[in-house]
């Protein structure tokens, strides 16, 4: 086989490799977590800063607290705190958070959705104490939706919300140490193991393909077969 050839086997692998890590990991919701004390993700105590997916879990102590930082959000978990991050969306299983955005962030929790009225920076804290929801609108108006319908808390006011009747709900309460509550965050194909995996493949192939590949033809043997 040809050099031109030989790299042409190499592009075409990497072009199948890369594309497809590419777009999953594009399709994951991240942003950045800060930690004022200890808190836990997945189960595993984190450092002062650590990225975050969709579907990562965060549990913060009784002295300890936590800010999720994405664009155009920002959500401080507080002391005492089980969230769960869904990119578009935070689900608060137990404590409060408060939510500043101008990209109309969610939070919800129980069968309780609270998210902005309108475009413009909003700030809300929502809490959640074994099913009594309480939402309070700091700056701007926000809504919050039940299995009531919909209404309006505008700016400075704050009412509550009862979800302890709710006989899907499944409160996860505080947790110590590494017994938190994990969630699996990203896709498989989003991890840096199959990133590496991935460039050893290609490395692996790229060498069988150049032990595998005939000598040049030379313009003294034109021919594989001289002597």
């Amino acid at each position: 086989m040809s050099q031109s050839a030989f790299r042409s086997a190499v592009c075409c692998l990497l072009a199948i490799l890369f594309p497809a890590q590419t777009m999953l990991a594009g399709e994951t919701a991240s942003a950045m977590l800060y930690t004022n004390g200890a808190a836990w993700l997945n189960g595993s105590e984190v450092p002062k800063s650590a990225a975050v997916f969709s579907g990562d879990m965060l549990q913060t102590r009784l002295d300890s607290t936590a800010s999720i930082q994405s664009n155009g959000s920002s959500v401080m978990v507080l002391a005492d705190s089980l969230v769960k991050f869904e990119g578009p969306a935070v689900e608060l299983e137990h404590g409060a958070v408060r939510v500043t955005t101008s990209r109309g962030l969610a939070a919800r929790a129980g069968d309780v959705t609270v998210k902005p009225a309108g475009n413009s920076w909003t700030e809300f804290q929502v809490t959640d104490v074994d099913g009594r929801v309480q939402i309070a609108a700091n700056k701007g108006d926000v809504t919050v939706q039940d299995d009531k319908g919909t209404t309006t808390v505008t700016q400075g006011q704050q009412t509550t919300r009862d979800d302890t009747a709710n006989p899907e709900k499944k409160k996860k309460h505080r947790r110590k140490g590494t017994g938190a509550a994990t969630a699996a965050g990203g896709g498989i194909m989003s991890s840096t193991p199959v990133v590496y995996g991935g460039l050893a493949a290609a490395g692996v192939a790229a060498l069988w393909v150049w032990t595998r590949s005939e000598p040049p033809v030379s313009p003294a043997c034109p021919s594989k077969y001289c002597p």
